[in-house]
């Protein structure tokens, strides 16, 4: 798990709660099953207000070009991540696949990357090209080529970020370079950065799961229990909303 550096941020009073608790209710939401939870019951209400927060942040936009998964599935998972982080290649490699597989594809789980780069210049050119590379239904193609093993040790510079669109098969290059130059780009990756900060993101891979945060690329297990937990949580409340 990567490091970002410090940023000084304005925070609101409900996501400075969240913020807060993130790193509380992050243990618990990794640790093992037969783990006694830790929360006092005083600070019982405090973390579900901060799941409330947190679970919100879920935008389920059905025009998303960096979500895969139907808007209205039951569990969403909100990835905040950096193209030069380590970690982050591992999780899109190892763990991805396989929860698009047995959890995206048979409409339980949304995936809504965020790009969250703490690298420095190179990091937030290669999130704003990933940007790009959506805006012509190319962003996971983008992404898995970016990801690929040893795709970072060749540095993220424009000519590299163009060789991964084509790899990525971008039909329209010149505009992929004029999107990942334009303003557009830069108020989108602005929007997941500012989230990130607001709720307490200090590393990549960060995850959010209906709200339950879990830090770090974590194994498959870790999040197939919180999509379970997840989809057997927002089952009661479907089920009430029908009523």
């Amino acid at each position: 798990m990567s490091s970002s550096s410090r940023k000084p941020i304005l925070i609101s009073a409900g996501v400075a709660l969240a913020a807060v608790t993130l790193g509380l209710v992050s243990w618990q939401a990794t640790a093992p099953e037969d783990t006694p939870a830790r929360t006092s019951s005083a600070a019982a209400p405090q973390a579900s207000e901060a799941h409330a927060e947190l679970k919100a942040l879920a935008r389920r936009e059905s025009g998303d070009k960096l979500a895969v998964g139907r808007a209205d599935a039951p569990v969403v998972l909100i990835e905040y991540s950096d193209f030069k982080c380590g970690y982050c290649g591992k999780f899109a490699r190892d763990t991805e696949p396989e929860l698009l597989k047995k959890y995206v594809e048979d409409g339980t789980l949304r995936i809504e990357w965020r790009n969250f780069p703490i690298f420095g210049a190179d990091s937030e050119t290669a999130a704003k090209a990933a940007w790009a590379a959506g805006q012509q239904d190319r962003f996971a193609q983008f992404h898995a080529a970016a990801y690929a093993e040893g795709a970072k040790e060749k540095g993220f510079g424009e000519a590299r970020l163009v060789e991964l669109a084509q790899q990525a098969g971008v039909p329209d290059l010149e505009r992929f370079k004029e999107d990942m130059a334009g303003e557009a780009a830069t108020a989108a990756l602005r929007r997941d950065q500012e989230e990130g900060y607001r709720i307490g993101v200090s590393s990549t891979p960060s995850f959010l799961v209906n709200g339950q945060p879990i830090a770090g690329a974590q194994p498959l297990e870790a999040f197939a229990s919180a999509i379970a937990r997840a989809k057997a949580q927002a089952q009661p409340a479907a089920g009430a909303a029908k009523r």
